[in-house]
């Protein structure tokens, strides 16, 4: 079920929060939103979600038109706020119940809340009062309540936020599995839980979208500004001389013989030092070119 966002602007008196932002994330996608505090990624998941309205454009789930006053279509989302609210002074299983009841559920709500433990890995806290919980349970209560009613699109904002290490692996695995038949949505300022988790990456800065790429193609919107080749020879070249190469910059030399080659040049640089080493007779074992990490990509775009 695609999520269409078109044309979405948000004005908290004089300030956009999101200015004129538009993508869709269509069914079986995992998108992810990256964007430094402040950016506006909070603010578009709640307008997503139909907890705030837009100053202007619109939100279409399966060509409907999210309104703030319309339970039918919030209950074809299942939401994870940044913060999470929830009841401490109630038992999570009795809680779970509780949503159940509020998305009226009816005779499949045991089933859905005993399902939903399960998939969770809150079986052994499941008598407990969420307000006992330690910060990564109550992040999959939450998780849970998303998904309770088995939603068709899921938003999350800050998802593994307080899990440990083991925790965040499982929610991943739950968020790939459930992005297979859904249209997910998330944010996170974890980059490896974007490249492990995601197949789009959405970056927003200053309330607009300054890049929106497949996964395998993210690495790309840097090549024009930055390469950085490792190279090792049979014996060592020079640093001047590898300096003399055209559209090289800086040279670092890693090990013997062994050398980092960065270039800004728009062209691979590759061939150039293969020919550099061909006129000196000088063997190249090892020539690879450094891909862009995701961290580095978002760190460039929003300065």
């Amino acid at each position: 079920m695609p999520v269409e966002v078109s044309e979405v602007t948000k004005l908290y008196g004089n300030q956009k929060a999101v200015d004129a932002v538009s993508f869709t994330v269509s069914r079986g996608e995992i998108a992810g939103f990256l964007g430094p505090n402040g950016a506006g990624k909070t603010t578009l998941m709640k307008i997503i979600t139909g907890f705030m309205p837009p100053t202007s454009g619109k939100v279409l789930i399966d060509n409907t038109e999210v309104s703030v006053n319309d339970p039918e279509i919030k209950r074809r989302i299942g939401y994870l706020p940044e913060n999470n609210p929830l009841y401490p002074e109630m038992y999570v299983k009795e809680y779970l119940g509780f949503i159940a009841s509020v998305y009226r559920m009816g005779r499949e709500s045991t089933k859905a809340v005993e399902n939903v433990i399960e998939i969770t890995g809150l079986v052994p806290e499941k008598n407990k009062k969420i307000g006992a919980l330690s910060k990564g349970y109550r992040q999959r209560v939450g998780l849970a309540h998303a998904l309770i009613h088995n939603p068709d699109i899921l938003i999350l904002d800050e998802a593994t936020s307080g899990l440990d290490p083991n925790q965040i692996v499982e929610i991943r695995n739950l968020i790939r599995e459930a992005g297979r038949e859904k249209t997910v949505i998330m944010s996170t300022h974890i980059m490896q839980e974007v490249e492990a988790v995601c197949s789009r990456v959405i970056i927003i800065d200053k309330g607009r979208i300054i890049a929106d790429e497949p996964i395998g193609r993210i690495s790309g919107l840097l090549s024009s500004k930055r390469q950085v080749v490792h190279v090792e020879f049979d014996r060592n070249p020079g640093e001047t001389e590898l300096h003399g190469i055209p559209g090289v910059n800086k040279v670092v030399k890693t090990a013997e013989n062994r050398w980092q080659i960065e270039s800004a040049s728009e062209s691979d640089i590759r061939p150039a030092i293969f020919s550099f080493a061909v006129s000196r007779n000088i063997t190249v074992l090892s020539l690879s070119q450094e891909e862009s990490s995701l961290e580095e990509i978002f760190r460039s775009l929003t300065g």
